[in-house]
């Protein structure tokens, strides 16, 4: 029993994360979760999805399956860190960075960087996803409009990351003595990130807040999305949250509500978490 849950690409795929972390790439997103113990604030997105979603997947949309490297290459053969194939390294050094600050490690389990986050993030920008061949993106654009009439800007994802990294780090410069936002005091990153949200920072290639916004919503995305698409390692998100993945049966655990299902996660490849 498969569900689809949307993961950009060209042929359908199915990722198992849960269908309230997908936005549109004009909604707003928060911080403000932060204020919480993370495993509550995990639990309360996952309750918004309906038991059906959350016990088989949801399907999110067309994913980069055929147009980014093929899902065993995220996982298998791999001998050493990760080689980010579009990011360069100082852009690199900034998505490892504001992961961190976005889905910490803690006393509760690994965070963004050793769930693989960063590299889910990499290989989304060689999809169609991360070219922005899944929503219309020519002018007239009008940027002051409600967000339900749709993306107003010319940018595809790949586009806002290398701006957005490229006008933050300047601005961090400016601001901190010269230094790249990846070399800040985790407190001063996370103050740039929490302006960059509020749009207290204005950046010119690109709004603060939209670029904000697509890496909270990838970064959460990478920490709940099925293993073979490069993040969620060691299946670390799933078990936080105690969803069980890619299952085929859930049949003799319908009528049971309130038991805990005692297997662990298993992702679309087989492999057992």
């Amino acid at each position: 029993m498969t569900v689809s849950l949307m993961v950009q690409g060209s042929t359908t795929c199915f990722v198992f994360f849960p269908k309230a972390l997908r936005s549109t790439p004009h909604e707003k997103t928060t911080m403000s979760q932060e204020q919480e113990p993370r495993r509550r604030f995990f639990r309360q997105m996952l309750a918004v999805v309906p038991a059906a979603s959350v016990a088989t997947g949801a399907a999110i949309s067309q994913s980069a399956c055929s147009e980014s490297p093929g899902p065993q290459s995220a996982n298998a053969g791999n001998v050493g860190p990760y080689k980010p194939n579009y990011f360069t390294a100082g852009e690199w050094k900034f998505v490892q960075a504001a992961v961190d600050r976005l889905i910490p490690e803690d006393e509760l389990g690994p965070g963004g960087l050793k769930a693989g986050v960063p590299e889910y993030i990499d290989r989304q920008m060689d999809t169609p996803y991360g070219h922005g061949k899944l929503w219309y993106i020519q002018g007239p654009f009008h940027p002051d409009v409600p967000a339900e009439l749709g993306f107003q800007m010319n940018l595809a994802p790949r586009d806002i990351y290398r701006l957005g990294v490229k006008a933050c780090d300047e601005y961090c410069k400016k601001q901190y003595g010269g230094k790249a936002f990846a070399d800040l005091s985790k407190e001063d990153q996370e103050s740039v990130l929490g302006q960059m949200e509020h749009a207290k920072i204005s950046f010119d290639a690109v709004p603060a807040r939209t670029f904000f916004s697509y890496l909270l919503n990838n970064t959460k995305e990478g920490f709940f999305a099925d293993p073979i698409y490069g993040g969620n390692k060691g299946m670390v998100g799933w078990k936080m949250v105690g969803f069980p993945g890619a299952r085929a049966d859930f049949a003799d655990w319908i009528d049971q509500p309130g038991v805990k299902y005692p297997y662990g996660p298993v992702s679309i490849d087989g492999r057992r978490g």
